[in-house]
């Protein structure tokens, strides 16, 4: 793969950029600092490099890693931002978007300003990022997206009412997606993880069945490479929502979760 990590210098981006330059795929990260980005690129060319050395193989992704600043609340640095990382992998053919906005239902609600932001963030300008994604990889005959929603997209919960209401429009358009270009080439993967122990969600108590960064990306380059549509990862969740959405509407109006 030739593959850009949206938001590949923390949590579960950074993990999947490593496991990808560490198994020899060529990297490109976009992310909002340029000192992290530059760290990160750094970091994963040393990674890369040491695996070339320890099996003794040319690898594609031993070179320099690139990287550009993107950040998903200016759309108009998106198409800058994907040429850039054409340029430096000679077309990429796979993009991940791990990059997204999180605040509690409780800030949320005492903020509109923030609301507008983290919706416009999850949905509006990560769907016109990915449309500009969309029609590169299509024009060269396919290639991988993989975007993450959550597992507080699949039911109107009151916890995450708001975030999740972002989450749910992202899953419905990759949906789409799938079902009109699967034919052309595009292989599209929606990703719900369900709770992450990642700096997004420092502070606040992690549920049973928590995952973390390095087993989320383990099972988000599984699935990829098995081109598969939708990941539950850890795979739990995809019981537990199972259930949450088959609840009647008078249970959802009593419990918490």
């Amino acid at each position: 793969m030739k593959a850009v990590v949206l938001g590949g210098t923390t949590g579960i981006g950074r993990a999947l950029a490593q496991r990808l330059a560490a198994r020899g795929d060529a990297v490109f990260l976009m992310g909002l600092d340029e000192a992290d980005l530059a760290r990160s690129a750094s970091d994963l060319k040393s990674r890369s490099a040491g695996q070339t050395r320890q099996t003794g193989q040319t690898r594609q992704g031993g070179g320099n890693v690139g990287y550009a600043v993107c950040n998903l609340e200016k759309p108009e640095g998106f198409v800058a931002a994907l040429d850039a990382a054409d340029a430096a992998l000679n077309n990429f053919d796979t993009v991940i978007v791990t990059a997204a906005m999180y605040a509690t239902q409780e800030a949320l609600e005492a903020d509109i300003e923030l609301t507008q932001r983290l919706v416009t963030v999850n949905y509006a300008n990560t769907v016109v990022f990915c449309e500009h994604v969309r029609k590169r990889l299509l024009s060269r005959g396919g290639g991988w997206l993989t975007v993450f929603s959550s597992v507080a997209g699949d039911r109107g919960r009151k916890p995450v009412g708001i975030y999740g209401s972002s989450k749910a429009g992202i899953a419905r358009y990759l949906e789409a997606l799938d079902h009109k270009y699967h034919t052309g080439g595009l292989s599209v993967l929606c990703v719900k993880p369900g709770f992450v122990k990642t700096g997004m969600t420092a502070g606040l108590k992690p549920p049973p069945f928590a995952g973390d960064p390095d087993q989320v990306a383990d099972d988000v380059l599984r699935a990829m490479d098995a081109r598969k549509p939708i990941l539950y990862t850890p795979h739990v969740w995809a019981l537990v929502m199972m259930g949450i959405r088959h609840l009647p509407r008078f249970v959802m109006r009593k419990i918490s979760f």
